[in-house]
């Protein structure tokens, strides 16, 4: 199996449930969306927020996603960003403890936090302060943390520092790596869509979007923007939310469904589809296979707070993956 290495925003992730979204109002958060926000916003919001029910888990997008491969026996490494802090040595201790082999710099700020408030719906709203997560730097990367590794995963909010992703895709091609590549949010591909277009056509060869990201790069249906993005790297990936997820590879077009659950949260549900289709890719399995094992992921995670998932459920994914989907999975 190949070994893949993740590079990402390393924060921790404050999970909030709320009743209503009044709160999201008061903050002027649009609902859905992930807004940067800057340390007394953080704050402000955190102490708005007091009364709700939280709980705390190492987090960022990649490094969703490289926690979920390691948990899944991949192995996985992260380069990042964290505070000389006991948050950051929570991340740290989070990500190592999941078999993450981790590159991360220390920094004198302090280490960034998302604050994931989830509504009623299940819908959840990030507020990140990116915090020392943003002083990651392409001086921090080292051409030796590349070379055990064959696929890269990058996070698109890296695109807001350009250098960065630009050098770590040429570390990556320098090691014959594949590249892979999650959008990230909507409005950050509104406001980065060149830089996009430049970064997938030169380096990337998978491509993870949910609907809404997909518009905002192509301006088009999920099916037609599957055909666009497919047309600039080697695999397309758009997710349909509740109808699975369209995948195309050439003229090789699947559609993958959902498996049955109760969703509770939709926190880390991209991270971990992404964990569940690259592992199945390191894995040489096939498209659809990649899509199911995507769907397991991220239809099991959806059932629990947070984008992490106990021991139990995971035994109960890993046997899933490896005895194949039963009449009720519904794939």
């Amino acid at each position: 199996m190949k070994n893949i290495l993740g590079i990402g925003n390393a924060l921790v992730d404050v999970m909030t449930i709320i009743n209503d979204d009044k709160i999201l109002e008061s903050f002027s958060l649009p609902r859905g969306s992930m807004q940067l926000v800057d340390r007394t916003q953080s704050e402000n919001i955190k102490n708005g927020t007091s009364d709700c029910k939280k709980s705390l888990s190492s987090g960022g997008s990649a490094a969703n996603t490289i926690h979920g491969l390691a948990k899944l026996g991949n192995d996985s490494g992260f380069i990042g960003s964290v505070g000389k802090d006991e948050t950051g040595d929570f991340f740290e201790n989070d990500m190592v403890s999941a078999g993450v082999k981790t590159f991360l710099t220390r920094r004198n700020s302090i280490t960034g936090t998302s604050v994931a408030i989830v509504s009623p719906d299940s819908e959840r709203t990030m507020a990140t302060h990116l915090g020392a997560a943003v002083e990651l730097d392409s001086s921090d990367l080292n051409p030796d943390f590349f070379k055990p590794y064959n696929i890269l995963y990058l996070e698109g909010y890296l695109i807001l520092n350009k250098p960065l992703v630009i050098k770590a895709c040429e570390l990556a091609k320098a090691n014959d790596m594949k590249v892979a590549i999650d959008l990230a949010s909507y409005n950050v591909v509104e406001a980065n869509l060149a830089d996009f277009t430049e970064i997938i056509e030169k380096y990337v060869d998978i491509v993870f979007a949910n609907e809404e990201e997909a518009k905002s790069f192509t301006g088009c249906s999920p099916l037609e923007a599957l055909n666009i993005i497919s047309g600039m790297c080697e695999v397309a990936v758009v997710k349909v939310g509740r109808e699975g997820s369209l995948i195309k590879r050439g003229e090789e077009i699947i559609k993958v469904g959902t498996i049955n659950v109760k969703s509770v949260d939709t926190t880390g549900a991209g991270d971990l589809y992404a964990s569940g289709f690259l592992y199945g890719y390191a894995g040489g399995f096939s498209l659809e296979n990649c899509g199911q094992f995507g769907s397991v992921l991220a239809g099991n995670v959806i059932e629990v707070i947070g984008a992490k998932m106990d021991e139990t459920r995971w035994s109960k994914i890993i046997e899933t993956l490896q005895k194949g989907f039963n009449e009720d999975d519904q794939l």
